[in-house]
Order: C-alpha cells, then structure tokens, then sequence
C-alpha cells in the first residue's frame, strides 16, 4: 500500500488529524472487544443457554476465551487497516517495513531494560505511595486451564496475538500518529500512557491495578525507543512477546501442566 505524494496523508497534516489517528487506534483496540463480545454470544443463544449458562461458559471455557482473543484482535487490525487505506496511510509509515535480522537482537535487548526501568519506576512511586499494592495478582483470564490443548490456546491468546496487535495499534499508528507532530519524548510519554491506562483495568473486580499500569508504562518507554531506533515494529513485538510470555509461565502455565 502506498501513500500518494499528492495527497498529504493525515500523519502529515496537523493536530486535529493526529488526534484523529489517536482515537482511531483507541477505538479500534477498546471497541473491537465490546464487538467481539457481542458476536461470541450468538453461540449461548444458539445453544438456547440460560444467562448464567451462557455467562459460565464465557467465564470458564478456555476455547471460548480465545474465540473471543482472536475476533478482538481480528477486529482491532482490521480497523486499523481500513483507516489506513482510506487515508492512503502507508504500511511502512507506522513500522511495518521488511523485518530485518537485526530486530532479533534489538528485541532481545529491550527485556532486561525494561526489567530495570521498571523496578526503577515502581521504586521511586513507592517512595510517594508507599502503601500502594504491589502485590495484587493481575486478572488475564484463562483461568481454567488444564492440559497442554489449554495451554497452547491460552499461549497463543496471551503472548502471540497481543503483541502484534498492541504493537501496529500502540507503537504502530498512536505513536506515529504523535511524533509527526511532537517530539520523541512527548511522543512517547503520552503514547506510555495511553498504553497503561488501557491496561489499569486488569485489576478486575478489586478496581484498578496500579501495578500493571506501572509496569506497562514501563514497558512502553522501552518499546517507543525501540521502535524510534529500528523504524520498525518487529523488534518491539519480539521485547513485548517474551515479556508477555513470563508473566503467562507465572500466571498460567505453572499452574496448568
């Protein structure tokens, strides 16, 4: 997909429209969900489930936990790639360039920085918060895993499918969409934390889980850098899979096999 040089592209052309190109990736993130929750109910309905049969099902069943993983993130990329056609918004232009041998390295690089930007930042927040909860567990769904089928699904819905997805959205189309217009550190700073916001809600029932916000956060100021140093997403995807599949060895895997 190119961009035609005699149109000049929503990246390129000011305020309104960046902020234009923020909100389309927040919608196509947060709204691909609410959608994907809605189509997985046709099969409750189908099946002429009660709601508490129906909402069991959702609650427990690892395949339909990744049915619903993979229509979000289906949705999401799909929305992402009809803005960009429509505003002739190149591939290229948001990091999705020919992958190179080199982001294998930059990837594996980005892990034990962020590990020490991390413990860092949640140093210096527990010197103003000290009584901030550092201990509370992260809700990420797949509760019910049991046997390697389950893990293999719960794998591919945690550390596969989010990275590349959060990725083209976060670091792709949101962070590109700023730093035509902002410098590199403003840039980052408020695509970190839009990143951490959407993820504050992992808390659960017990509300938001400042940990995790912290800990995206993080996160995101390593994955920014990475994709600003290599103009590329695959680096970033790499450093967010391998950290993505830690916290699914703690949270899932340990307990299911």
């Amino acid at each position: 997909m190119s961009t035609d040089s005699s149109k000049p592209t929503d990246l390129k052309t000011g305020w309104p429209k960046v902020t234009g190109s923020v909100i389309v990736g927040l919608v196509a993130l947060f709204g691909s969900q609410i959608i994907a929750g809605l189509l997985i109910l046709i099969y409750p309905l189908i099946r002429h489930w009660s709601a508490a049969q129906g909402n069991s099902w959702l609650t427990n069943s690892v395949l339909a936990q990744f049915i619903f993983v993979v229509l979000s993130e289906t949705i999401a990329l799909g929305l992402v790639y009809l803005f960009l056609k429509r505003t002739k918004i190149s591939f290229e232009s948001i990091g999705l360039r020919r992958p190179k041998w080199s982001d294998i390295a930059a990837g594996l690089m980005g892990i034990p920085v962020w590990f020490v930007i991390y413990l860092v930042t949640l140093n210096i927040i527990l010197i103003f918060a000290p009584h901030l909860n550092v201990g509370e567990k992260q809700q990420v769904g797949f509760n019910n895993v049991h046997g390697s089928f389950d893990v293999f699904l719960a794998f591919i819905s945690l550390v596969i499918l989010p990275p590349i997805a959060e990725e083209i959205i976060f670091r792709g189309l949101i962070f590109s969409s700023f730093r035509k217009r902002l410098n590199l550190w403003m840039a980052m700073i408020l695509t970190s934390l839009l990143f951490a916001a959407g993820h504050l809600p992992e808390g659960g029932s017990a509300g938001p889980l400042y940990v995790a916000g912290i800990d995206t956060f993080s996160l995101s100021l390593v994955l920014v850098y990475i994709r600003e140093k290599t103009n590329g997403l695959y680096a970033g995807m790499l450093t967010h899979g391998l950290k993505n599949l830690i916290a699914f060895i703690v949270l899932v895997a340990m307990h299911s096999l």
